[in-house]
């Protein structure tokens, strides 16, 4: 833990500490030169697979205390984010409308399927566990899941292979994200996009809660990203950037965006 590694997206090892966002043994700094902000000390893969800090083990314990950190304000940003929801519709006809259809992979599917047919769903999953599930069903429309860390797995796959890639909270967990960003940029065709949601650092509420924002999560979450840090980490892997949700997005605890890979 006493390690710190410079900043995962520009290299840059002047970084101001922000102790007061994280607890101990945690440490959270802002780069001075791209203004990322990023968990320091973050564990390795292995340790994340590991029966304590695996995802499927800490889901209930992780939301039970998010929901106890919910303040008046906070629970009107849910609110908001649910009408959102209702309007946009399923998650089907949502990831059609920016991602079309084809051959779709999801990076941190967990176990879900986030895309039916037509669609020939493949995905990739950290929990030895989840992609287990998420293999079987897969499989069975066509495609699979591989297992183990997305900026590993992603070069598994051929070049110009994908229609759409899905990163719905997954990219905030990554540590090596512009590796994965790199991968999905060879794996993806010429004009095809990636869907990506992560927590918005820059949102109104995180400004009001600071330490209590239930988009901190030790040690998963391991990079906080506002939206122009993301439009910057994008473009520095080649793709195109545009933000789903900029009519809303100083209120929305979370950042939708599309990283569009140029046509050929």
């Amino acid at each position: 833990m006493s390690t710190y590694r410079p900043c995962p997206a520009c290299g840059s090892e002047s970084i101001s500490d922000l102790p007061e966002l994280a607890p101990d043994p945690w440490r959270i700094g802002q780069c001075d030169a791209c203004a990322l902000v990023y968990l320091r000390n973050p564990v390795d893969y292995d340790a994340l697979e590991a029966e304590d800090l695996a995802w499927e083990t800490k889901f209930a314990t992780e939301a039970a205390q998010r929901e106890k950190k919910r303040g008046r304000l906070k629970r009107f940003a849910r609110a908001v984010r649910g009408i959102a929801k209702r309007i946009r519709g399923d998650n089907q006809r949502f990831y059609t409308r920016l991602l079309g259809t084809g051959r779709m992979l999801d990076i941190g599917c967990a176990n879900l399927i986030r895309m039916g047919p037509p669609n020939v769903p493949f995905g990739i999953e950290l929990s030895k566990h989840f992609a287990e599930g998420a293999d079987k069903v897969m499989r069975a429309a066509g495609g699979y899941c591989l297992q183990g860390a997305g900026a590993e797995r992603i070069f598994d796959f051929p070049e110009n292979f994908f229609d759409g890639i899905v990163m719905s909270s997954y990219l905030e967990h990554e540590v090596q994200f512009p590796a994965v960003l790199e991968g999905a940029f060879r794996a993806l065709r010429p004009g095809g996009r990636i869907y990506i949601r992560v927590p918005n650092f820059s949102a109104l509420n995180r400004k009001v809660s600071g330490a209590d924002w239930p988009g901190f999560r030790h040690p998963d979450h391991v990079t906080y990203f506002t939206p122009a840090t993301l439009k910057d980490t994008v473009q520095r892997a080649g793709f195109d950037f545009k933000l789903v949700n900029r009519h809303k997005i100083w209120l929305d605890d979370n950042i939708q965006a599309l990283a569009i890979k140029p046509a050929a």
